[in-house]
């Protein structure tokens, strides 16, 4: 199944600014036109494929993902591949944004996930520089807008004022408020496995 870009969630010129003052340029997608900006530590993804699983992986709350792998999107997202219930990364920042979700699992385009979410992504950035830049400099607060009228020194002055995640308590956000039965057991004498949840992978759940 082939799931062309909504153009609505394209949008005009977006930036993500770092700590450092370095400042990255490209095209906003997902949320776009909503104003404001987000701050977040960045941090960067080298896999090939999985993206929405990154999206979704609760280890990635209150970050901005960037993505090394060139190309993302090509094939959509669906409502099985996910780590958890919902988007967690503040931001996503991509080298190229594919135009053509193609598989036969894809149920919608990635920039329409992202709008359904609330997440701005960017695409168009030189991902090799700004990863490269974080590898040499580790992790770095940033800034990301798609608002003509935040100026770059703002955004520089935004990251460099977001929070720290080194201390942060995310537990209350990523892990479960009450006590759920995820999967049902095939034998009434099987073992039960109990799972403290501080941010469990879905996946982790699926192995045991």
């Amino acid at each position: 199944m082939a799931i062309p870009t909504a153009a609505e969630h394209l949008g005009g010129p977006a930036r993500l600014a770092l700590e450092d003052g370095a400042v990255f340029t490209g095209q906003a997608f997902g949320a776009v036109g909503q104003g404001g900006l987000r701050t977040a530590e960045v941090v960067f993804n080298t896999a090939m494929t999985g993206y929405q699983e990154a999206l979704t992986d609760p280890s990635y709350a209150g970050q901005i993902l960037v993505m090394t792998a060139p190309l993302i999107g090509n094939y959509g997202v669906n409502s099985q591949d996910v780590e958890s219930e919902r988007v967690q990364v503040e931001g996503f920042v991509v080298r190229e944004l594919a135009r053509l979700a193609s598989n036969c699992a894809a149920e919608q385009d990635l920039a329409s996930y992202l709008a359904t979410s609330g997440v701005l992504g960017v695409t168009g950035i030189d991902t090799r520089a700004l990863t490269r830049r974080l590898r040499i400099e580790g992790a770095l607060r940033g800034a990301l807008s798609d608002d003509p009228s935040v100026s770059d020194a703002e955004l520089v002055r935004a990251a460099k004022q977001a929070p720290a995640m080194a201390g942060r308590n995310l537990v209350p956000l990523v892990g479960a408020q009450e006590m759920q039965q995820v999967y049902e057991a095939r034998d009434p004498q099987a073992l039960r496995i109990w799972t403290l949840d501080c941010g469990v992978k879905r996946n982790i759940l699926r192995m045991l």
